[in-house]
């Protein structure tokens, strides 16, 4: 049972965003500064990335950790009331994310999840981006 109306609820999931949220910002942020230039949500590429490197052929999805279940993250946590619909909801986002990741990979992108957790250390961020930005990837 829920704690709140259908229609606060409803009001509730519609305010809660896919694009450009704070962790996604700080991610855009931090490799601008790096002198890297990117694109945004291309929707020709499965998943349409957050952040796109066509030259590099590489791609950065920054991932919400309870929407998309980081394992082992205090943020992936499962609500108590309508259990049985969020686990089925938040299982299929999971498959979803591996199916678009192994369709990037067979166009022949490379692919970077960042957790929402990660924003929050910036200096750890910051050489996950570097490394991954500055491989080959052929």
């Amino acid at each position: 049972m829920d704690i709140v109306s259908p229609e606060k609820r409803s009001r509730m999931m519609a305010g809660i965003k896919g694009k450009n949220t704070t962790p996604e910002m700080l991610v855009r942020r931090l490799v601008h500064g790096m002198g890297f230039r990117y694109r945004l949500h291309r929707k020709d590429l499965p998943g349409s990335p957050d952040l796109v490197f066509p030259r590099l052929r590489k791609a950065i999805f920054v991932h919400g950790c309870f929407w998309h279940r980081h394992p082992g993250c205090m943020l992936a946590y499962t609500p108590k009331s309508n259990k049985q619909f969020w686990l089925e909801k938040l299982e299929a986002n999971t498959r979803r994310d591996a199916r678009v990741l192994k369709a990037l990979d067979a166009l022949g992108w490379e692919s970077l999840v960042v957790w929402e957790c990660e924003a929050s250390d910036l200096p750890s961020l910051s050489l996950k981006m570097a490394s991954f930005l500055a491989s080959d990837p052929h």
